[in-house]
């Protein structure tokens, strides 16, 4: 219900966006879609102790139901989730309005306040491979990720840029990369742990993108 009113807002908003204008001619029709990850590409990369090749997780099953990104505080070890929205439904000539993102917290290992960075990326495959772990960065946006976000939905993510240049370049899919932001001076380190449930509740708390374009 929660997820459904929200997206009902967005969709306000960016009716009321492109409806402003000189009054001379009709605003052009806006369309909006809802994509689920898809759970069989999401996955995280984590690091393992030097001369060891970081871990791939990839797939999501009765045993995985999350991915992670964030430091764990103990280890100093990083994780680095991927979400995948293939984008079939986003006509390849149309023009973002806007894009954001919604996503579910289970856990967080720390209790402070954490950066957290979103990439658009690209990877030259579908299938997850541990040099993804650096792959460079097409678009980035930033966040925070407080404690009061365990359990909840952290949701609008404005994403727009991303999924604009993720348009521009006719990618098929968009492909997030979630880290923390380690730019960020005096943060706390921490790991997060995001619901990619494959359950009956998979509609409501797994990772969404909802796209408005004209």
């Amino acid at each position: 219900m929660k997820r459904t009113l929200l997206a009902a807002i967005m969709v306000f908003v960016a009716l009321a966006q492109t409806g402003c204008g000189d009054g001379g001619s009709s605003a052009p029709p806006i369309f909006v879609t809802s994509i689920l990850s898809d759970s069989a590409v999401d996955g995280y990369i984590a690091q393992n102790p030097p001369g060891v090749p970081p871990t791939v997780t990839q797939g999501m099953s009765l045993t995985v139901q999350s991915v992670f990104a964030g430091i764990d505080s103990g280890t100093l070890l990083e994780s680095r989730a991927f979400l995948d929205f293939p984008l079939a439904t986003v006509p390849v000539d149309a023009v973002i309005s806007s894009a954001f993102l919604d996503i579910v917290i289970n856990s967080i290992q720390l209790s402070g306040t954490i950066p957290i960075r979103i990439d658009l990326v690209s990877p030259p495959s579908l299938t997850l491979a541990p040099t993804d772990f650096n792959l460079a960065a097409l678009a980035t946006t930033t966040i925070l990720i407080f404690p009061a976000d365990v359990g909840h939905h952290v949701f609008p993510i404005d994403v727009t840029a991303l999924m604009t240049e993720a348009q521009r370049l006719r990618l098929p899919d968009f492909q997030v990369r979630i880290s923390e932001d380690s730019g960020v001076v005096g943060a706390s380190t921490g790991l997060i742990e995001i619901n990619d449930t494959t359950g009956a509740n998979r509609g409501s708390d797994a990772p969404l993108l909802q796209v408005t374009f004209f």
